[in-house]
């Protein structure tokens, strides 16, 4: 008996061994050639951010940074900089998705295309050459729905809700120290003329400003008759003074200049230095009438959530729409069923001005006829029926001024809106970092 249990003793202390031995092998294999899988880095809500994303979103800001020729910051910095970016990124997807707000394949193949085009590409080539550089097309295509949803989600959350009023605008402008003025890009042509000239002289001299005028007035390039005719610095180059300030012009320059048309020269001057040719380039900020044309619309909204869908919105305008062919008053519907504030005046915006409203919107407004109904359109605040009432051309010289202080205005209060909005998603987000886990 005694030696029974000897036996199985035994035979206990080799299994142990013999398993710890086994163990060991396998782990130290493991160390050295499992390799270490990706992780989570952080928890957002009903998303999450793994390391590969981290160091792949790391990777591309670095590679732009050196492109603009930025410093690059340091690698906790940016690592930091970049995880939080990747945070609120994924809080905004998240909450689009669940307010109803997609974008379709057709808005982000248009949004590749006009990318290819800015590089002079189609978008086959475009894609071979994105590829070629080693970025995935696909991956790339979904970072393009991201942006388009983001930016458009940002319009409806925080641009479409800022209000300037009349005394900020009035603050604005007294608080700018000097008025507008008009600018001036010019090109500039000098014969000069020494100061004891003889007549002869003087008309010699006059006579190759009168060439050089109707040599640029025949059709030649304004920068070969520089290189031929001009004394300036810079005659090589095309004689170009960047853009002039009225009041850095000398009275004769300004004078001369306000009467040309953009494209064509002034007549030839004479000042104490010579003879002047001045090309007028370009020229912003003039006092001259700022038309534009204003148009009358109406709208009805259906705004989209989790209890309307994309198509259930649509299907809804289609039928309110048939019985506005049939008959219906357009206010009548718009109070009965839009969900927008102007619901309660028949829809009626009133008059817009270009660029009021999102591009989707102005861009069917501006294709519709006077009384036409537009078909359902989307825009980020849902979809919409557009008619157009009225169209006329309205002088805004006089607010001019006011409304490029009002876009101003706007673009400081939105990006001002838009941090603030966002710390209030992250407040309410849950969200859950692991940086500092090892596995």
């Amino acid at each position: 008996m005694q030696l029974k249990k000897l036996i199985t003793f035994f035979h206990l202390v080799f299994f142990i061994f013999f398993g710890l031995m086994i163990g060991n092998h396998v782990y130290a294999k493991s160390e050295n050639d499992i390799k270490k899988l990706d992780r989570i880095i952080a928890i957002v809500d009903q998303d999450v951010i793994t390391e590969k994303e981290l160091q792949e979103k790391i990777n591309s800001v670095i590679s732009n940074l050196k492109n603009q020729k930025i410093e690059i910051p340091s690698e906790s910095v940016l690592r930091k900089q970049v995880i939080e970016r990747l945070i609120a990124n994924s809080i905004q997807i998240q909450l689009a998705y669940q307010t109803g707000l997609k974008i379709s394949d057709a808005q982000v193949d248009k949004t590749i295309e006009r990318i290819a085009e800015k590089n002079k590409l189609n978008t086959a080539d475009f894609k071979k050459t994105l590829e070629k550089d080693g970025t995935n097309f696909y991956k790339f295509r979904e970072e393009i729905r991201n942006e388009i949803t983001i930016a458009q989600l940002k319009e409806r959350e925080v641009d479409s809700k800022i209000v300037i009023t009349d005394g900020e605008i009035d603050n604005f402008l007294n608080a700018q120290s000097k008025e507008i003025q008009e600018e001036f890009e010019v090109a500039h042509i000098l014969i000069r003329v020494p100061e004891d000239a003889s007549p002869e002289k003087l008309e010699k001299l006059k006579n190759k400003a009168e060439d050089a005028a109707k040599q640029i007035q025949s059709g030649k390039n304004f920068t070969q008759v520089s290189a031929a005719f001009s004394e300036t610095p810079n005659a090589l180059e095309g004689g170009n003074l960047g853009w002039k300030k009225a009041s850095d012009l000398p009275t004769l320059f300004l004078d001369a200049l306000k009467k040309t048309e953009v494209g064509k020269i002034t007549p030839i001057l004479r000042s104490p230095n010579g003879f002047h040719i001045l090309k007028l380039i370009n020229k912003k900020g003039s006092s001259a009438p700022l038309v534009v044309e204003q148009t009358h619309v109406r709208h009805i909204l259906i705004k989209l959530s989790e209890i309307t869908s994309e198509s259930e919105g649509r299907q809804k305008l289609i039928g309110i729409k048939e019985r506005l062919e049939n008959g219906t008053k357009f206010e009548d519907m718009a109070k009965q069923y839009s969900e927008d504030p102007s619901a309660n005046s028949g829809g009626d915006l009133g008059w817009i001005n270009p660029g009021d409203t999102v591009p989707e919107f102005e861009k069917t407004m501006k294709q519709l006829n006077i009384n036409q109904i537009s078909d359902p359109i989307k825009t980020p605040f849902g979809w919409h029926l557009i008619q157009v009432l009225e169209r006329r051309s309205q002088d805004m010289s006089k607010e001019s001024a006011r409304i490029q202080a009002r876009q101003q205005i706007k673009m400081r209060k939105s990006e001002e809106a838009y941090q603030d909005w966002l710390q209030e998603l992250r407040d309410r987000s849950f969200v859950e970092l692991r940086l500092e886990d090892n596995f």
